[in-house]
Parts: structure tokens; sequence; C-alpha cells
């Protein structure tokens, strides 16, 4: 088809929103490792994990085979309220760059949580609600997960209680107004209220703190308060399982209208939005139907898949959590104050490090001045203020763009713009004010955090 008859926004109807979850796992030849008891140095049970998690995530999450999770009812309808999200052909930006590229963006913006978060949180709440249980805690770093998670608890009945870095906590206070508007309670972390919390702020007195450590506090709240368990915005299988309408939705839409992306790219901090993207590109990819360059995107100041290893490690910086085999830079790495707040996490999910040390994708970094400078230019041409976050997957599709203005190739790129920025004020204060600062970990910082990995597993 030509390109002048696909139209900015290319909308799906209700009908054809997808029905089923698409589990990226079933395609791996090799599979992610299994979860690992930090104890035993065994393999997670379904047994172990439903202490922490609900019964119907704990199956999702062990389960490597079944490619297809119907999406139940109740919670489809509840995506109507924002979904299908468009898919938006960045003319403007084109325009401006002077690119031969054809630009797509997925919008996942179009909701009160301002990102794709929304699409496992009313999937995690509904199985918590389904249970029987009487809330859910959980941790959040940017404060676009726990708003989600806020609004899905609210919508249906559940308590909820967040724990928010405390960094962002400081930076974003409207961002913390709209979950406590929701009902949730939300607590800087680390805090005084837990025992891991209390060892954390010992040991690093004044830490801003990081989302291994809202994690950790999360999970000793969850498991010592009977009725509740924890949640997780990112990094799970199942997070990315639940996620994966947004590239199904994407996928469907491209096909609509004869377009194939060559290039696909997503931010990564935990690997929610970039794994639910990529997710039915790459399932293709592995099933050699056909090929996408696949580009992940991290700050420089946490690049967990550039600068990380590749070995099994705690999800939390309390060390209360399973093990699991990732990128990682280390659970005690504690990652400088980025804007990119959803970014600044020292691991990556399983699925993903999987698939990266497969060499199915590839990884890059950029520092946050050059990401707000692409942030702002975005803006300025496609009338959408963006995340930090996905700012980062704009920068490099900005770059992929003057590549083919300088060679003169006219490859189609697609990037997910997982939210919107407009609770990221003060970081465009910052930028705006030319105050804003990079930070580029030395190798020795890293090896703070690398130095100290748990012993690891012998199967």
């Amino acid at each position: 088809m030509n390109s002048k008859e696909i139209p900015y926004k290319i909308y799906l109807t209700e009908e054809e929103m997808p029905k089923n979850w698409y589990n990226l796992r079933a395609d791996m030849k090799i599979k992610p490792a299994p979860l690992v008891n930090p104890g035993t140095l065994k393999p997670m049970t379904a047994e172990e994990l439903g202490g922490v998690f609900c019964d119907e995530l704990v199956k999702q999450e062990l389960d490597n085979d079944t490619k297809y999770y119907p999406i139940p009812d109740e919670i489809r309808n509840f995506y109507k309220m924002y979904r299908p999200s468009p898919l938006v052909r960045a003319y403007c930006l084109e325009k401006a760059l002077g690119t031969p590229a054809k630009i797509y963006y997925k919008f996942e913006g179009n909701n009160t949580s301002g990102s794709h978060k929304l699409n496992s949180a009313i999937a995690q709440a509904y199985y918590a609600k389904k249970q029987g249980l009487v809330g859910v805690t959980t941790e959040t770093g940017a404060g676009q997960w726990g708003t989600a998670l806020s609004m899905a608890c609210a919508y249906l009945g559940l308590d909820c209680k967040v724990y928010m870095v405390k960094v962002s906590y400081e930076q974003k206070p409207f961002r913390r107004e709209v979950m406590r508007t929701y009902g949730a309670s939300v607590t800087p972390s680390p805090s005084m209220d837990t025992e891991v919390g209390r060892n954390i702020l010992k040991e690093f007195p004044g830490t801003g703190g990081s989302l291994g450590c809202a994690i950790s506090e999360a999970v000793e709240v969850a498991v010592t308060n009977p009725g509740y368990r924890y949640v997780l915005g990112s990094v799970l299988n199942q997070v990315l399982l639940h996620q994966s309408v947004i590239g199904e939705e994407a996928k469907i839409a491209m096909d609509k209208y004869g377009i194939q992306p060559d290039v696909v790219i997503g931010c990564a901090g935990g690997g929610s939005n970039l794994g639910g993207l990529i997710a039915p590109f790459m399932g293709e990819k592995l099933r050699g139907e056909a090929d996408y360059q696949i580009i992940a995107v991290e700050p420089a100041s946490c690049p967990s898949f550039t600068r990380g290893k590749f070995a099994y490690d705690f999800c939390d910086t309390g060390m209360i959590c399973p093990l699991a085999k990732m990128y990682t830079l280390g659970s005690g790495f504690m990652p400088s104050p980025i804007h990119a707040g959803g970014l600044r996490f020292h691991g990556m999910s399983p699925v993903l490090s999987q698939l990266y040390h497969d060499g199915y994708m590839e990884a890059r970094t950029v520092e946050q001045t050059a990401v707000f400078e692409a942030a702002t230019q975005f803006a300025r041409t496609e009338g959408i203020l963006p995340a930090p976050e996905s700012s980062h997957a704009i920068r490099a599709a900005i770059d992929e763009a003057l590549k083919c203005k300088e060679t003169g190739e006219e490859k189609t790129i697609l990037f997910g713009l997982t939210g919107t920025g407009y609770f990221d004020m003060v970081a465009y204060e910052k930028f705006n004010n030319k105050e804003m600062t990079d930070y580029i970990p030395t190798d020795a910082d890293l090896e703070v955090g690398l130095s100290k990995l748990p012993p690891q597993p012998e199967f």
C-alpha cells in the first residue's frame, strides 16, 4: 500500500482487539532459567511462590509451554476503556528529520496512569480478587506502575499498598497524589516501616532508594500480612505475558495496512514494555518466519544489558526474593537519581536476558541529556510530551532515522511510546534550565555490585 494512504493514526475496532495474551517463552528454543530458592539453590516450586504471589499468577510465571492464554472477559472489558491504543505514523517527526525512514509509534499513554502499566495491573488485581485476597503490595519507581495498580485496585475493591522509590516520591508529588486519590497508601522507600527498610537506611544513610529497595519492602509487607500478596510491574514472566497485548495490537494494525517494520525499538528497565512490544515480532523471528532488528535502549547510568553480567541474582536489594538469572549490575547497585525513574533497576527480565544472550536482539545505552533533547524534539513535532522512559526509545528511533538519511535507506521503524511525561516536569525544568547532567558509572562503581553476586546454582 502506498504510504500516502496510511492514516496518521491506525485504530483497531473492539472486535479486532487481541483475545489472547501471547507467551513468548513457548517459541523460545532455550527457555529462561527458572527462579531459584536462595536458601536451597533449587528451582522454586509453585507452593513456595504461592506464599508471595497469587496462585494463577504463579501458574503463568512457571508456564514455558502454553503459547496463548485467553484474556478473561472482565479484563478485556476493562481494557476497552482505553484500548485498543493507536498506532501512529510520525509524519511530522519524519519531515523535521528529513529522513526517508517511516517512523511509527505505539502510544500507550491514553489512560490516567499515563502508561502501558495498566495492562498488567488490572490482570494481577483481577487474579488477586478472584482468589479472595484483601489487598496487594507493590513498589513503583517513576510512579506509573503504582498509579496503574491503584486504579485497578480501586476498580475491583482491593486495598493497595505502594512503596515508592524515595527520589521519585520527592520529585513527583503529583504522581503520588494520583495514587492516593485512587485509595492507595504510598510510602517513600526505603522507609522505617519495615525491617529491610531500616537495614538499608543503616547501610546507605540518606539514600534516594532504588526499585530493588522498594521491592524488598513490598514483599516483606505482603508476606507478613494475611490476605495480601505481592505484585510486580515488570521483570517477571507473567508481566511480559500480559503486556504482549501491546505488540499484538501493533502487529494486527500493521498487518492491516501491509506494513512490516525493519526495526523495533523499546526502552528497557525491567523489561515490561520492551517485552510486550516485541513479543509477536520476536515470535516470528524465533520461528524463522521473518527477521527484525530489535533494539533495547537503556540509560547509560544503569546499563544492565550492556555492562552487566548474565548470572543469578536477587531481584531486590534486601535479598529476600527468589534468585533470577538475568543481566544484572548486582542487587546492591545503587543507580544515580536519573529522571527516568522507571529504568532505575539493577536487573532485566529473564526472558529478555536469555534472548539477548542468544543474540536475538541488541542493546545500546543513551545519556539523559541526549534523551531529553529527543523528547523535546518529539514534543515539538508530534504534540505529545513523552515520559523520560519512553524517550530513550525516541532517541534511538531518531538516531536510526538519521542513519537512513545518510544512507538513503527507506527503513520502517517502530518504537514504543509507553507513556506521557506530564508528571515529569521537574526533569523537563532541569533540562530547559540547562541544569541536567549525565552520569556514567565507572567499572569500579559497577564492580561494587557485581562482586557481591550470590552463589550460583549448579544445574
